[in-house]
């Protein structure tokens, strides 16, 4: 999610600069090829939509001991002068040992961002190859059309996923599944 800030390149250590800074969570910055994306608080469904797929994951989380599930704020640094700030994020077991010396988070299970109309453009183009070329999985929230799209390494195009998501990272004794349609209608208090 986020809007470009300034046309003009910034560095990791300005990004840190103006983190540091704000007294808030909000706005969030993150750092994609130089190009700084400012993004302003979700509105209330984005926010629905993170904290359900969240609770989902860190019960999994939890059963499986793999990691920890969590959102942002919190910086991810991936690769070097980058800067992102998924919604949901798996940081695996020793990754998290080792945030015991503070941030940046630089290791994910997987990552997922909840589609927003000033977003979507920068989660599928700019920050999906990042995610691409280091973390196993990459998940886009699609609310309006009410899918997932599933992103792995080497896909040029996504699976799309309106029935279950299917998640078995290394590890594990059993599969993270969520009902997609289930999902998303609790987000949108169907009845």
């Amino acid at each position: 999610m986020g809007m470009p800030a300034v046309e003009r390149r910034w560095t990791l250590r300005e990004v840190r600069a103006l983190i540091d800074e704000s007294p808030l969570a909000t706005p969030r910055y993150e750092l994609v090829d130089g190009e700084l994306l400012v993004t302003p608080s979700p509105v209330s469904r984005h926010q629905k939509a993170v904290a359900r797929l969240l609770a989902a994951l860190i019960a999994y989380c939890d059963a499986e001991q793999i990691g920890e599930a969590l959102t942002s704020p919190c910086d991810v640094e991936l690769e070097d002068e980058s800067l992102l700030q998924p919604d949901i994020f798996v940081i695996p077991s020793g990754e998290w040992r080792r945030l015991g010396g503070g941030l940046p988070v630089r290791e994910l299970i997987v990552a997922v961002e909840v589609l927003s109309p000033s977003s979507s453009r920068h989660d599928r183009v700019r920050k999906r190859p990042i995610y691409q070329r280091n973390v196993s999985e990459y998940w886009i929230v699609d609310l309006d059309a009410r899918l997932i799209e599933r992103w792995r390494r080497g896909d040029e195009r996504p699976e799309m996923i309106d029935g279950d998501l299917t998640w078995s990272p290394d590890g594990t004794t059993s599969a993270f599944v969520l009902d997609v349609t289930r999902y998303f209608g609790m987000v949108f208090d169907d009845r």
